[in-house]
């Protein structure tokens, strides 16, 4: 039998910013992925991406990891053009509101997730399990977890960053509530005829929206097409003549017309929201705790505020010598993510109503107030801030 003091389930993007941010603190840690967390890029790159936004982008230099993310696999977007289509409304974002040199950046999940990997791997008080969980039996003073490699592994606390079918929450009992988007969000790499210019892109469409999102490659983009179900699933049979001519007409040929560069792919959106993220012994971040409708792209920084927020919360109960893993010290955390991640899932089914469908009173809507963000300083700063994470 082997013992740490936290045990992190899920080396992705969050469960590895955990790791990374307990490098000053005494504690001892495993990460724990079935499957190696570092992945060879492929030569083209993934339609896997995220954009991150620059509060994260702080973080992961302060952490010492952005020097191992590889540069040619991220695309910095310096301004941001929304609009709504066939109607008058549309907002321009950019980075000179703000002065700051970029928005943020949209890079490959695998490439951020080897960056983190390679930074933790570096880590004394941190150590990599490749291997599964059959069992996680929790106690009042530790938690067992059982491994598919026949090893025992305790620990004080188990961290739940295993994604959105999270073993950790239903090991643990832990309820969620959830509802179906009613959405499928298909995702590819195409290229463009126009030059991407560094924009993030996002129409609202009457069956929903289509983000355009600039990759490295000037001429690359990668999308995320939000539509109702069945008519994703109308899409996903069209040939690739069929569907680049489809995509060309939702985003009124913005970028000129287009080619797939990546097969497409095609997920069912849910949210999920669990009703407690803590009890003795465990505790969740990231989709195993929260997932979101991708509409403004906040997914992963929500994980990664998750991770950061609870590593610093760690780092004083170790300080001030408590229990790491007693609830009612990590209530602190439970609460105030609780609340960002309400907000945030309140704000994206508050976009998705209002941007859903042709209802004239509700285009009217749309239109006025985006035209009247575009012209409002202070409340285009507050809306450009936000997505900055600042």
């Amino acid at each position: 039998m082997q013992h740490v003091d936290i045990a992190i389930v899920g080396g992705g993007i969050v469960g590895l910013t955990l790791a990374a941010a307990l490098k000053q603190s005494e504690l001892s840690v495993a990460v724990i992925d079935k499957n190696a967390c570092f992945q060879p890029l492929s030569d083209k790159p993934s339609a896997r991406v995220s954009a991150i936004n620059q509060a994260n982008i702080d973080a992961l230099e302060k952490l010492g990891v952005w020097p191992f993310v590889e540069k040619d696999r991220l695309q910095a977007y310096t301004a941001m053009h929304v609009w709504d289509k066939d109607s008058f409304g549309d907002i321009h974002f950019s980075c000179d509101d703000m002065n700051q040199p970029a928005l943020g950046v949209i890079m490959e999940n695998q490439a951020l997730v080897n960056a983190l990997s390679e930074a933790v791997s570096q880590q004394a008080n941190v150590q990599m399990l490749t291997t599964g969980i059959e069992r996680m039996l929790t106690g009042p003073n530790q938690t067992m977890l059982m491994l598919d490699n026949n090893d025992v592994l305790s620990c004080r606390l188990v961290v739940g960053a295993d994604g959105a079918n999270s073993f950790v929450r239903k090991q643990a009992g832990l309820p969620i509530t959830f509802k179906d988007y009613e959405h499928t969000a298909i995702v590819a790499n195409i290229r463009t005829s126009e030059p991407h210019q560094n924009v993030a892109r996002q129409a609202f469409t009457p069956t929903g929206p289509l983000a355009l999102l600039p990759m490295a490659d000037p001429y690359v983009c990668s999308i995320v097409w939000s539509q109702r179900s069945a008519h994703a699933s109308e899409l996903m049979q069209l040939t690739d003549d069929a569907f680049t001519h489809a995509l060309t007409s939702a985003c009124q040929s913005v970028l000129g017309t287009v080619t797939l560069e990546t097969k497409r792919a095609a997920f069912e959106l849910t949210m999920r929201y669990a009703r407690a993220w803590a009890k003795d012994g465990v505790v969740l971040v990231g989709d195993a705790a929260h997932t979101i409708h991708p509409l403004a792209g906040q997914g992963a920084n929500l994980g990664m505020q998750d991770a950061l927020a609870l590593a610093s919360l760690l780092n004083e109960l170790v300080l001030s010598d408590k229990d790491i893993g007693l609830h009612k010290h990590l209530r602190p955390y439970e609460r105030s993510r609780k609340t960002e991640a309400v907000k945030m899932i309140a704000a994206m089914d508050g976009f998705k109503y209002l941007f859903d469908g042709n209802d004239p009173v509700k285009k009217l809507i749309r239109g006025i107030g985006l035209s009247a963000t575009d012209k409002l300083g202070a409340l285009k700063s507050a809306f450009v801030s936000h997505a900055m994470g600042l």
